[in-house]
């Protein structure tokens, strides 16, 4: 347990540089705290005792905003930044090295039982607000852009963004941090395009009204 502590707290000076000291990580970050309370409720689901994992979770739900399903499994060194409003349901299976930022959901698109959250890969990062949905598989490296709905699967080192979301790029460096500020816009780009084509057919249409205009006279 104390190896885990430890290892979380190291987790989060590496993800976070606002971070400045071991004290205020443990009574002031409370991704620290939902982790940490998530391992006591997973331990607690998987030995049958499932009431008492239910109300450790939603303790930690009240006390830090983050819902956690205790049938979730969850790698090691996770790391939700600022954290509100993260939701990851029951039979999500997140890998090593990920980094969730508020708003996040990991759920389902439906009531069949079995496996229907999505499974994450490992060194993953899912940007503000993002929701990963469905029993698909995000790869390893990935990264989601914020706000970002992804009910498809992933690829291993692919750069996801849009309503729903698309890879707009594929073999990425993984040591690049998610820079939303330089996120390519498909929806945008599709619109620039569009643009583009209507002043091209105005013209044309302007210059054959003009020649017929002229052989008229």
């Amino acid at each position: 347990m104390f190896g885990a502590i430890r290892e979380q707290i190291d987790t989060i000076f590496k993800g976070d540089p606002a971070a400045k000291s071991v004290l205020e990580i443990v009574f002031c970050y409370p991704g620290f705290h939902a982790v940490l309370l998530h391992r006591v409720a997973h331990k607690l689901y998987g030995s049958g005792f499932y009431f008492l994992a239910r109300v450790t979770s939603q303790f930690a739900r009240a006390f830090t905003g983050i819902e956690i399903h205790p049938g979730a499994k969850i790698g090691r060194r996770l790391f939700i930044d600022h954290g509100m409003g993260v939701v990851i349901g029951e039979t999500t299976e997140i890998g090593d090295d990920v980094l969730l930022y508020q708003n996040v959901t990991l759920g389902g698109t439906g009531k069949d039982k079995g496996k229907r959250h999505p499974t994450i890969g490992d060194h993953v990062i899912i940007g503000t607000g993002a929701k990963v949905l469905g029993n698909i598989t995000v790869g390893n490296h990935v990264k989601i852009g914020a706000g970002s709905v992804v009910i498809r699967p992933v690829p291993d080192y692919s750069t996801v963004v849009g309503i729903p979301g698309r890879v707009v790029r594929a073999r990425i460096d993984p040591t690049d941090n998610l820079e939303h500020g330089t996120l390519p816009d498909p929806e945008g780009q599709l619109i620039d395009d569009l643009t583009h084509r209507i002043e091209q057919l105005e013209a044309q249409v302007k210059m054959l009204a003009e020649e017929r205009l002229a052989g008229r006279r």
